[in-house]
């Protein structure tokens, strides 16, 4: 099967050498940087490590990032696509951990999860606020879409090929409930997923949003699991959950 790494990236010069480096070698089989028009050295230092580079002219945000991302992978023939950020956030010597459920066919995504083993989060220096936020979003997706995730917030994670031919991944946000809205889509089409434990890091370099970003974010999700419950309901057509004609091979 043909992994392929996709690393959506925004101002990722100094890390994107180390999150590189500690990927497991043979772990995967092509690397795919998208820089979304940064205006350092992201690309020059990627492209020097042998990864493949696209670049957006104009700013396409972190969801309209992840949408070439994913148009890539799948254009270049992969049958698992790794979403891990070049910011080192997350752990890179994971990326086998993230695929094996896939391979082993118990799993169509693999979630990453700062939650799932007590007190990973705080340790990696995950704020207070961001810890209770993500329990409560992570309870409330749990709830009403019937799944079992412990970190609904994260963005480690592993699609098989079947997942992203299937869901209309193009009709999400271009901004940071891009995630979120894959798992409402993973969720209506009864999708398996499986997680794995990770170790956070808030580093300098990290990226990250705002306490009153995050907090508009939480509350846009909120109304976009309305908005599922009642399409599951057949009380609100919802055109995020529409499936996509599949092209599996």
């Amino acid at each position: 099967m043909k992994v392929v790494i996709v690393m959506p990236a925004y101002y990722a010069e100094k890390t994107v050498k180390k999150t590189f480096e500690a990927i497991p070698k043979g772990s995967y089989d092509e690397i795919i940087l998208v820089d979304d028009c940064s205006q350092d050295k992201t690309c020059k230092v990627a492209k020097s490590l042998g990864i493949s580079v696209v670049r957006h002219e104009k700013n396409k945000g972190y969801g309209g990032n992840q949408k070439t991302c994913y148009r890539e992978a799948l254009k270049r023939g992969a049958d698992i696509i790794v979403l891990l950020h070049p910011d080192f956030q997350y752990d890179p010597t994971l990326v086998p951990e993230m695929t094996k459920p896939i391979k082993e066919g118990k799993a169509d995504v693999v979630y990453g999860s700062r939650m799932l083993k007590k007190g990973w989060a705080k340790r990696g220096g995950m704020p207070w606020w961001k810890r209770m936020g993500n329990r409560m979003l992570t309870t409330y997706f749990n709830v009403f879409l019937g799944t079992h995730v412990t970190d609904a917030a994260t963005g480690y994670i592993a699609y098989s090929r079947k997942v992203l031919e299937t869901i209309s991944f193009e009709k999400n946000s271009d901004g940071f409930t891009f995630d979120e809205e894959a798992i409402l889509q993973i969720a209506a089409c009864k999708f398996k997923m499986a997680e794995i434990p990770i170790p956070s890091r808030y580093e300098k370099e990290s990226s990250s949003i705002s306490f009153i970003k995050s907090a508009k974010y939480g509350m846009s999700l909120f109304y976009k699991v309305l908005r599922y419950i009642l399409h599951q309901m057949h009380l609100w057509h919802y055109p995020l959950l529409k499936r996509k004609t599949s092209q599996h091979r």
